[in-house]
């Protein structure tokens, strides 16, 4: 018998796309209603999201099902108000982020109410699931911190209630995203590297072109070496993007530039021997993960979730002093450039949809069971 599940996504970026088209895909024994709203105007849609489901779907919410599983982008508290049905259905909320975490943008209004709205969405839930432990860790530490700022009348045990509803469970990757086995990249040929990111200010691109300045100190000018910089980009791109194409452009060591479609994109991976990245925020790090299950070789930041992924030896070390970061970041690149150091990347294939999806199975029987109840 299939499971009818109601899927809602309140903040359809890139990343909760790929998951929740994952889920149907790869899970055909559960059939999914998907509702999504698009990711813009982020202050509004995270207060406003609730408003925007009950208002606009609620005959599609007041349908027939057996589990409710929302991003934490959705107001679950005030949509279960709106649309009583829905406070029937047993819940997961899932993570891919937490706004406890989240850099903050220097234009950006301080607020703390995306906080509280997801706060008050995973005590509504049955189960709480993050993309991976530090996402999970670091949402613990923000509620548990916010919560002692609060005046008075705080209920105790807050987080370790929820902390009992908590497990981890990664983005999953499509098979496509690893080659065959035996596959090898053609010896003795210019190394090819990318940094495959959103182009905002949270991805750090003043780290990445100032260690490009010190490469190209390093090497004379001429680097030894073609990045290439693709990503998706907004109305308002940082500044430091035009700066990072001319060191690249007059050193030699341009590649790819810009968004590209997946038939593009998919390919590139697969010769890019070196990922890189210098993010300030990257909950689980799918563009990175992407790349190394193609088979290139992670520089990545001591920080977030990499040390969880790669080992914290694996990464380089970071202080948030940009000089110090971007030294040790140059220092990571040629080491991995040496011919002596061809580190290969790590083992991912646990997170193939073929070999992890079962994680996402035994989750959503759980709560279907908890209807019958």
């Amino acid at each position: 018998m299939s499971h009818r599940v109601l899927l809602l996504s309140g903040y359809d970026a890139a990343s909760h796309q790929r998951w929740r088209k994952g889920l149907a895909d790869h899970l055909p024994e559960f059939e999914f209603t998907q509702l999504a709203l698009p990711p813009r105007h982020f202050s509004w849609r995270i207060r406003g999201n609730s408003m925007s489901f009950a208002g606009l779907h609620r005959e599609t919410l007041e349908a027939d099902y057996q589990a409710l599983l929302a991003t934490s982008m959705v107001d679950l508290a005030a949509l279960r108000g709106m649309v009583p049905a829905l406070a029937r259905l047993p819940t997961a909320l899932y993570f891919h982020e937490n706004q406890f975490a989240y850099p903050k943008s220097a234009t950006a209004h301080a607020s703390v109410e995306p906080q509280i709205v997801t706060l008050y969405s995973a005590l509504c839930a049955d189960r709480l699931v993050f993309n991976t432990g530090f996402n999970r860790d670091s949402f613990f530490a923000g509620a548990e911190q916010l919560l002692r700022k609060l005046p008075d009348l705080v209920p105790p045990g807050i987080v370790s209630q929820l902390q009992a509803r908590a497990s981890v469970i990664p983005v999953l990757l499509d098979d496509a995203c690893f080659p065959p086995s035996g596959t090898s990249r053609a010896p003795n040929r210019r190394p090819q590297l990318i940094w495959n990111h959103r182009w905002e200010y949270d991805k750090n691109p003043a780290l990445l072109l100032r260690a490009l300045e010190l490469l190209c100190i390093e090497y004379n000018g001429a680097l030894p070496f073609t990045l290439h910089v693709v990503g998706q980009s907004f109305r308002q791109v940082p500044a430091e993007f035009s700066a990072i194409k001319q060191r690249l452009s007059d050193a030699g060591g341009l590649g790819q530039w810009g968004y590209l479609p997946s038939s593009e994109y998919r390919p590139l991976l697969q010769t890019s021997d070196i990922v890189l990245s210098s993010a300030d925020h990257d909950f689980q790090g799918l563009s990175v993960l992407e790349a190394v299950a193609a088979g290139a070789t992670p520089v990545v930041p001591g920080r977030q979730a990499y040390p969880e992924w790669f080992g914290a030896s694996a990464c380089y070390p970071v202080t948030g002093a940009l000089e110090a970061d971007a030294q040790a970041f140059a220092a990571a690149i040629a080491a991995r450039l040496a011919p002596a150091n061809p580190t290969p990347g790590p083992d991912l294939s646990a997170l193939q949809w073929s070999r992890g999806g079962q994680a996402y199975q035994q989750l959503l029987q759980q709560l279907s069971a908890l209807h019958r109840l």
